[in-house]
C-alpha cells in the first residue's frame, strides 16, 4: 500500500498542530494575552472586509441587473414581447403546470 497525498496532508497538519500546541504551552501568560488580542484584531479586520465585500457585491449585482435590462432593451427592443411569447408557449405546452 502506497502513501497517498491524503496521508501526507494529514501528517503535515498533525505536525503543524503539535508545533502550535508546543509553542502556545511554552508562552508566558503575557505572550498568550498578546497573541489572543492580535487574533481578535485580525478577526475583526477580516469581518469588516467581508461585510464591505458583501455590500459591494449587492451593489454590483443590483447595478448589473439595471444595466443588463437597459442594454437588452436597447439592443433587442422587442425583448419583452419575445419573453412573454416564450413564457406563454411554455405555459400552454405544459397543461396543469404553474410557476
Amino acid at each position: 500500500m502506497g502513501i497517498s497525498t491524503k496521508n501526507i496532508a494529514t501528517f503535515l497538519l498533525g505536525a503543524a498542530a503539535g508545533a502550535a500546541i508546543y509553542k502556545y504551552a511554552s508562552m508566558t501568560d503575557e505572550e498568550k494575552e498578546q497573541m489572543v488580542q492580535s487574533l481578535k484584531s485580525k478577526a475583526g479586520k477580516l469581518r469588516e472586509e467581508a461585510e464591505t465585500g458583501t455590500e459591494m457585491a449587492v451593489d454590483y449585482f443590483s447595478e448589473l441587473g439595471r444595466e443588463g435590462v437597459a442594454s437588452l432593451k436597447e439592443h433587442w427592443s422587442d425583448i419583452e414581447k419575445y419573453i412573454k411569447d416564450l413564457v406563454g408557449k411554455k405555459n400552454s405546452g405544459a397543461a396543469g403546470t404553474s410557476f
